[in-house]
């Protein structure tokens, strides 16, 4: 067959799919269906459906390998009454947009959600408002999609009765933009979740994670903002994962840190703020991670390190006004802590090149004693501790003698 044939082939065959590919319209009354599942029934993959504005009691709408590119009017309301899912769909080719869908219901054995897709291809979800959610958007095995303007929120009293507002699982190349998700267990959850971009979300108020990675390798989140949740941000046992101009603000908790990196590797964190937190970041058997131009503001601890932590590197940040710039358990290893800025620093600069002419040392005794006797912490501001810290830093015992920045900036970084 010589090129001209087959291209004339292909359009043949494309005509022949959508030739009779119709738009739906769904009303109340005055319409070609009065229902959203009839009209899903009816519908011929292609179609298009066009809900108009009102009030409809369904749930468990079953969209099952049919293209149609649904959206809804303005003030268009799918109230699930408790009943299950709100959509459940096994399709390619798929939009679903403006919807209002509400009162998904909760279970302890089932994740109903107010769209579940599964095993979808190229779909798009978007302007979709979730109220009451259980689960807002769940995604399983599913891969090149998008989920954008997306409002989720719950009203679960516990993680128990909560699920999460955007939980992709064994999922590729999905984005996931200018979302905002509030009051669930997780704000947005990848488990085996790969490949996907997500940004300019707003995460917040939530019970566990604003966002949570779990054995997720080669992902990018940037220009979002994790504020007042159980915890920022969980990267846990994931590869390559890119963290850019984020704002990590007012995770406040006895156990709670803007960051939390549990066994992960070969990753970036560029250009973030932290400010507000009682950990900024909570690093745990982390490997090769580079740390530049974050700046660290009024947190409890700027850095927490514990275990099994080798070939970081941490330069060019900000550290300003923190309570405890760097709290350290065991040896130093192979990280590196050079040219960053440091607010408590006091040395000087002769030569006026812009770094101190005397190192700093990061760690303070009182942190070490902290970390051993919380309650030691009501001794923050007293002379005692000056004393002791001073003492620390002129002949250090407890923290290792080589944790120290040899090259301290004498301004703050800009970037």
């Amino acid at each position: 067959m010589n090129p001209k044939t087959t291209i004339s082939f292909l359009l043949f065959l494309f005509s022949t799919c959508f030739v009779f590919a119709k738009t739906i319209t769904i009303c109340k009354t005055g319409c070609d269906f009065n229902s959203i599942k009839t009209a899903v029934d009816s519908s011929k993959s292609g179609d298009s459906l066009f809900i108009k504005t009102g009030l409809y009691k369904e749930s468990n709408i079953v969209i099952y390998k049919k293209s149609l590119y649904i959206t809804g009017e303005k003030g268009t309301v799918i109230d699930t009454q408790n009943k299950g899912y709100g959509f459940s769909v096994e399709a390619t080719d798929i939009i679903i947009k403006n919807l209002t869908i509400k009162n998904i219901e909760v279970s302890y054995t089932k994740e109903y959600a107010a769209i579940l897709l599964f095993k979808s291809y190229d779909f798009v979800i978007e302007n979709i408002t979730v109220e009451r959610a259980f689960f807002g958007l769940l995604v399983q095995k599913s891969k090149d999609g998008i989920i954008k303007n997306n409002t989720i929120s719950g009203e679960g009293k516990a993680e128990a009765d909560s699920g999460n507002a955007i939980h992709l699982w064994h999922c590729e190349n999905v984005k996931v933009l200018n979302n905002d998700v509030r009051r669930m267990r997780d704000g947005i959850y990848l488990e085996f979740g790969n490949s996907s971009y997500i940004a300019n979300n707003y995460s917040t108020q939530n019970m566990r994670y604003g966002l949570h990675f779990m054995f997720s390798n080669d992902n990018a989140y940037e220009n979002n903002t994790f504020e007042a949740n159980g915890a920022g941000v969980a990267v846990m046992f994931s590869k390559r994962i890119k963290m850019f101009n984020n704002l990590f603000k007012k995770n406040w908790g006895t156990a709670s840190y803007g960051i939390l990196l549990k066994e992960i590797n070969d990753a970036e964190l560029q250009n973030n703020i932290f400010e507000d937190n009682t950990i900024g970041v909570n690093a745990d058997g982390t490997n090769r991670i580079t740390f530049t131009e974050n700046t660290f503001k009024n947190n409890g601890y700027a850095i927490k390190v514990h275990g099994a932590c080798y070939d970081n590197i941490y330069s060019k940040n900000n550290f300003l006004h923190n309570s405890f710039d760097l709290s350290y358990s065991g040896k130093l290893n192979s990280n590196k802590f050079e040219n960053n800025y440091w607010s408590n620093y006091t040395g000087y600069d002769l030569d006026k090149d812009g770094i101190g002419d005397v190192p700093y040392r990061p760690v303070k005794l009182f942190s070490y004693l902290v970390n051993r006797t919380p309650e030691s912490i009501v001794l923050l501001r007293s002379l005692f501790i000056d004393i002791i810290n001073f003492s620390e830093k002129v002949s250090p015992v407890f923290t290792p003698e080589n944790l120290i920045d040899n090259k301290p900036l004498m301004h703050k970084v800009t970037w």
